[in-house]
Formats: C-alpha cells, sequence, structure tokens
C-alpha cells in the first residue's frame, strides 16, 4: 500500500478518526487521506475522542472525495454502506475494502453515553488498521 483512503458519507467522525490512526499507525512511506462522498466538517466529538489517545486531528479538514490526487491511492476503505453503495469509480487496480461501522454522530442519549459510542468506533478502527498493517505490512 501506498495511498490509502479511508472514505464514509460526511467525512466527519469516522473517516477522520481513521485518517489520525493511520498517520500515525502505518509505516513512513504510506499516505493516508479521508474524505467524503458529502462532506459535513469534522465533528468536535471525534477530536476529543482521538485526543483521548494522544492523536491530534483537530487540523485535519473534511474534504470531497473529488479533491484528492486519486492516481496516489491503491486502497480505498469504506466505512459505512452509503459510501461503499456510492463509491465513486477507481482504476481497477485499486483495492476495495468495506468496514461496516455505525455512525457514532448518529448516536443518542447523555453526552456520556454518546462519548461512549465514539469511543468504541475509534477503538474498532484502531483494531481494523492494526490487523490490516499485520496481515499487508
Amino acid at each position: 500500500m501506498k495511498g490509502i483512503l479511508f472514505l464514509c458519507t460526511g467525512n466527519s467522525c469516522r473517516s477522520q478518526m481513521a485518517e489520525g490512526f493511520g498517520v500515525n499507525m502505518f509505516p513512513e512511506g504510506v499516505t493516508v487521506f479521508s474524505a467524503g462522498t458529502d462532506p459535513q466538517g469534522i465533528n468536535p466529538r471525534a477530536i476529543i475522542a482521538m485526543n483521548e489517545v494522544e492523536i491530534d486531528i483537530s487540523a485535519q479538514q473534511s474534504q470531497h472525495v473529488n479533491d484528492l490526487p486519486i492516481k496516489q491511492i491503491d486502497t480505498v476503505i469504506t466505512l459505512c454502506g452509503d459510501a461503499n453503495e456510492n463509491c465513486p469509480v477507481f482504476p481497477s487496480n485499486v483495492e476495495r475494502i468495506h468496514w461496516d461501522l455505525n455512525d457514532p454522530a448518529a448516536a443518542t442519549g447523555s453526552d456520556d453515553e454518546i462519548m461512549s459510542t465514539f469511543r468504541a468506533i475509534r477503538d474498532k478502527i484502531k483494531s481494523n488498521i492494526s490487523e490490516l498493517i499485520a496481515e499487508r505490512l
């Protein structure tokens, strides 16, 4: 893998957290991107959840998938069903992987309950990336 894209609909939570972990976990030489099919801006709770594991994603920007240097991407990981179904067409040499993760921004309840959902998704993303690294790199 040389360029990896984490793609979801809003590019506000899951893909932003995945980008933060990717930048910190993938070896040098792997470029990490995140984008959305309908970017909505980064969710403040995603920033808080990542700060809890000492990864600062506050400077990351929510961006549209069409604004990326597609030729630098050889792996696309979709993080929600909508992005998987509406993923733009990439060249045939681009590997597609799907991780179906619940949207933490849709969580309801108290602030503690919502943050618990963000933490669970954050931890699942980290686990998935660790497994991917172990399998591929």
